[in-house]
């Protein structure tokens, strides 16, 4: 397996940089990169469940990034060890800048992350509507701003999963299979902005959310599929 992989440039690195860093924001916890055929996909869990009672959505993120050569690899890291690393190439090829692809060396790899388990889809995609940005946004604020309200400082961990999973497992009106945590995911990795619509997706069990700036993954509960 691969112990690293090549962006093309440094705008890319700062991409993936700036990218990791939002989702560290609101879980500092792994990443899975998937690469093949030139691509690498980089998936960040923003949402997902921490046990058996637990009715939090699993709501991920993902943007994707062509890389050199022919490197294959299905391995889930500590974002914080990528994100280190991230910045000190970043910093590197800034300091001497060249034409050649930026090296991003792997960090080793971590066993114990449940949502890295469910893997998306990759082909089989369907669009069945879309949305607008600033809707997004409005959800966004106004469950954070919930969230905050319902949660002082110091509330026992308990009632935070129970809160959060209330507040974003709230289904979103005119939009089948769009929790208010995908608004949630979609504005804290900076997905949405401006005028561009947001395209709505289905395969499966599977709702995506896309723009330009990337995508936002929903896994719904099986029994939810369409008959």
């Amino acid at each position: 397996m691969s112990q690293s992989f090549s962006l093309k440039d440094t705008l890319a690195v700062a991409d993936l940089q700036t990218y990791l860093s939002r989702a560290s924001r609101v879980e500092e916890g792994s990443v899975r990169l998937i690469a093949g055929s030139g691509v690498l996909a980089v998936y960040t869990a923003i949402l997902y469940p921490r046990g058996l009672m637990d009715e939090t959505p699993t709501v991920l993120g993902l943007r994707t990034f062509a890389i050199g050569g022919d490197d294959e690899f299905d391995v889930v890291v500590p974002i914080r060890s990528l994100l280190d690393r991230v910045a000190r190439v970043r910093e590197g090829a800034e300091a001497q800048p060249t034409d050649e692809p930026v090296e991003v060396r792997l960090p080793l790899e971590v066993s114990t992350v449940t949502w890295a388990g469910i893997s998306p889809p990759r082909g089989g995609w369907q669009k069945v509507g879309e949305t607008d940005a600033a809707r997004l946004q409005a959800i966004a604020q106004a469950g954070i701003a919930e969230v905050a309200e319902a949660v002082p400082t110091g509330t026992g961990e308990q009632l935070v999963t129970r809160v959060r999973a209330e507040v974003w497992g709230r289904p979103i009106d005119d939009l089948e299979y769009v929790p208010a945590g995908a608004g949630f995911a979609a504005e804290s990795l900076g997905f949405l902005g401006g005028d561009e619509p947001v395209t709505i997706h289905e395969t499966g069990t599977w709702t995506r959310l896309t723009t330009s700036r990337g995508h936002t993954l929903v896994r719904r509960p099986s029994w939810s599929l369409r008959r």
